[in-house]
This record gives C-alpha cells, structure tokens and sequence, in this order.
C-alpha cells in the first residue's frame, strides 16, 4: 500500500491542524494505521493508531490526549488527525503508518510497522 500525507503547515500555539493520509494499492479497511512524528534531533514518536475493520483499538500518546483525535474514513482510504490546542512542542514532521497484521502491543512502536507516507511539517509558533 502506499501513503501520501498531507495537511502540515505553519499555526500559532493554541491553533489547529487537521493532517490526512491517504492510501492506495490495498485493501486499506483492513489495515492497522498510525501517526508518528519526529522533531529535529529527536526518535520518531507516537501520536495515535487506530485499528482496522473487525477491531476496536484506539490509542493516543499521553502528550496529545484530549487534543488531537484521529480517524478514518474507509469508504476514502483516509486516516485523518485532527490536531486542536497545538503546542510549540508539537512541532515535527508527522508521518502516517500502515500495517495489516500488526500485534495490538506493539502499535505504539515505529518498528511495527511496514508502510510509511513521506512525512507532513508540522510548526507551531509560539
């Protein structure tokens, strides 16, 4: 499958973003698909997963919670994060993800999975 996000841009603190991914080539209903991001100089991170179809998982990083909120739209081959509340902190380059047999206790980590868009800016002025 392949992924192209898109979205990133330049907002003040306290603003908001919305980045989309969309995929192509698979059967994306079935995939297992996330956010990472990484800062200059910094790991990759996680953001936020969200499970495919027949599965009910849902996970954000504790420094997003209750400010960004990811879904998907099957019908579209989208996975979307909607980002409010932005922080200078948020600032990165944030990457989609995708797996289709991905194990639930690892969907935290980059390593998990096998497909990977090309990355969206995120800047957050302060």
């Amino acid at each position: 499958v392949q992924l192209q996000a898109s979205g990133g841009g330049l907002v003040q603190a306290g603003g908001s973003l919305r980045l989309s991914c969309v995929a192509s080539g698979g059967a994306f209903s079935r995939y297992f698909m996330g956010w990472f991001r990484q800062a200059p100089g910094k790991e990759r991170e996680f953001v936020a997963c969200i499970s495919g179809l027949g599965r009910s998982t849902l996970k954000y990083a504790e420094s997003v919670k209750g400010r960004f909120t990811i879904s998907r739209d099957n019908a579209k081959n989208t996975v979307s994060l909607q980002m409010n509340s932005l922080k200078p902190e948020d600032t990165a380059v944030y990457y989609c993800a995708g797996d289709r047999s991905l194990i639930v206790g690892l969907a935290t980590s980059p390593d998990a999975y096998d497909y990977w868009g090309q990355g969206t800016l995120v800047t957050v002025s302060s």
